[in-house]
C-alpha cells in the first residue's frame, strides 16, 4: 500500500474500534536499518543507521477522562488493551502496549503528565521482531501524537531520549539511544553518523550509486534475545570496569584498537574480553565505513559490513544459524559488495549492499539455498531512508 492508503486504513481502522471516539489524528514513525556499527550504542561509540520509509502508523484522540485505549491492527489477537493514567505498569498480558504505556509512564516520570487519556490505534508495515526496531517505532510515535495531542514542549531529541527510559526502565531492556534516535530524527535518502555518546550526529547523503539496499530477514527470532542483550552490555560494563584500573576512561569505544591491546590484559573473564573487543573493532569499522561512503568506495564499505558480521558472531557472539546462513552465503554471490545481521541478534534480519542489475539473481539464489539450509522462507525488502517521527498531514 502506499503511504496515503495506510493513513485512511488507519483512520478506518479507528473509526471501527473507537466509534465513540474524537476525530482522529494521524502520525508516523518509522523503523531502521542499522547500516554498521552494531552493539556499541551503548559503548559510547559511532553507529550508522539510516530510518525506514517503513513504520508505525497511529491515529489517536484525546479523551475527556484519565483512560487509555490501544489497539494494533498488527496484534488484533490482543483486541482492545485498556488501562488509566493512575495506573501505568508492566502486564504481560498487554503485549504490545506496554511499550505504549511505557512512555505514558515515562513522560510522567520526566514532568510531562497528561491532563488526559487517550485512544490509539496502531497499523504498520514493519515486521515485528525483525531487528529493525519495531518497538522503538511504537514508542517513538506514540511520544510524538503524546506532544502534538496535549501541546507538550518535546522536541524529538528529547522524545527519542525518554523513549529509551521507557524501555530501559519499564520494559526492562538496557538498549542504547540508537533504534529511538533513528526514528525520531530520520532524514529522507541520508544515513545517521551519531555519535551516542554526545548525541551529535552528522546526516551523510546515502548514494549507492547503481546498489540498492536490500533487508533479509530470516524469519526467526530466538526466545533468548531480550536476556542475552541484557547480558551482552553487563559484560561489557564488566570490561570496562576491568579496564579502568590500568586506565582512566569514559567508555570502551574511546579506545583504539591499538589501546586495547594494550589494556587487554586487565580483564579478567574471556567473555567479557571478546565483547569489548567486538565494541573495540566495531567503532573502528564504523568510522571508516562512513569515510568510505563519503570517498564512494563502497567496496571497502562493503567488506567492514562482512567483518562487522563475522565479529558478531565470534565476539560477540550475537548473532544464530539462520543468520549465519544469510550472510555468509551472500557475500559468495556475484554482485553483492557487503552482508551483516543488523540489530540486537538471534534472528532478525540482514542488511546487503548489491549491485542493481544482480538484485533478482540475489533474491532467487540466496532464497533458496536459505530454504534449503534451514527449511525457513525468508523475506525480501529493497530499503529506502526515509524521514523521522511526524504528524501526517
Amino acid at each position: 500500500m502506499t503511504n496515503e492508503q495506510y493513513i485512511q486504513q488507519t483512520k478506518d481502522v479507528f473509526a471501527a474500534v473507537f466509534p465513540d471516539a474524537g476525530t482522529p489524528r494521524v502520525f508516523f514513525a518509522p523503523g531502521r536499518v542499522n547500516l554498521i556499527g552494531e552493539h556499541i550504542d551503548y559503548n559510547g561509540g559511532h553507529v550508522f543507521p539510516c530510518a525506514l520509509t517503513l513504520g508505525t502508523y497511529a491515529a489517536a484522540a484525546a479523551r475527556s477522562d484519565r483512560k487509555l485505549r490501544f489497539y494494533s491492527e498488527n496484534f488484533k489477537e490482543d483486541g482492545v488493551v485498556e488501562c488509566s493514567l493512575d495506573d501505568l505498569k508492566n502486564d504481560p498480558a498487554h503485549g504490545w502496549a506496554n511499550y505504549a504505556k511505557a512512555v505514558v509512564w515515562s513522560y510522567a516520570q520526566h514532568g510531562y503528565t497528561l491532563p488526559a487519556g487517550f485512544d490509539v490505534v496502531c497499523t504498520g508495515n514493519l515486521p515485528a521482531k525483525s531487528g529493525l526496531s519495531s518497538s522503538a517505532s511504537v514508542e517513538v510515535v506514540t511520544g510524538t501524537l503524546m506532544a502534538a495531542l496535549f501541546g507538550l514542549p518535546v522536541e524529538q531529541k528529547e522524545n527519542a531520549l525518554l523513549c529509551q527510559y521507557a524501555e530501559n526502565r519499564f520494559i526492562g531492556v538496557n538498549c542504547g539511544i540508537m533504534d529511538q534516535f533513528s526514528s525520531a530524527k530520520g532524514k529522507k535518502d541520508h544515513a545517521l553518523f551519531l555519535n551516542t555518546a554526545t548525541l551529535d550526529c552528522q546526516t551523510v547523503p546515502l548514494d549507492l550509486s547503481g546498489r540498492r539496499l536490500i533487508i533479509v530477514n530470516t524469519n526467526v527470532k530466538h526466545e533468548l534475545a531480550s536476556s542475552a542483550y541484557n547480558d551482552r552490555r553487563g559484560a561489557c560494563e564488566e570490561a570496562l570496569a576491568d579496564i579502568r584500573k590500568v586506565r582512566p576512561i569514559g567508555a570502551l569505544c574511546e579506545l583504539s584498537p591499538q589501546d586495547f591491546d594494550a589494556v587487554k590484559g586487565a580483564i579478567r573473564r574471556e567473555a567479557a574480553l571478546k565483547r569489548a573487543r567486538h565494541a573495540v573493532t566495531e567503532e573502528a569499522r564504523t568510522v571508516q565505513a562512513v569515510d568510505c561512503l563519503q570517498r564512494g568506495d563502497l567496496a571497502a564499505f562493503g567488506r567492514l559490513m562482512n567483518g562487522s558480521h563475522e565479529s558478531l558472531k565470534n565476539d560477540f557472539e550475537v548473532s544464530c544459524a539462520e543468520l549465519d546462513v544469510l550472510a555468509e552465503t551472500a557475500q559468495t554471490l556475484q554482485g553483492v559488495l557487503g552482508a551483516r545481521m543488523t540489530g540486537g541478534g538471534f534472528g532478525g534480519c540482514t542488511v546487503n549492499i548489491v549491485e542493481e542489475d544482480a538484485v533478482p539473481a540475489f533474491i532467487e539464489t540466496l532464497g533458496r539455498i536459505y530454504t534449503e539450509k534451514t527449511g525457513l522462507t525468508a523475506s525480501f525488502y529493497t530499503a529506502a531512508a526515509g524521514d523521522g517521527a511526524h504528524e501526517c498531514i
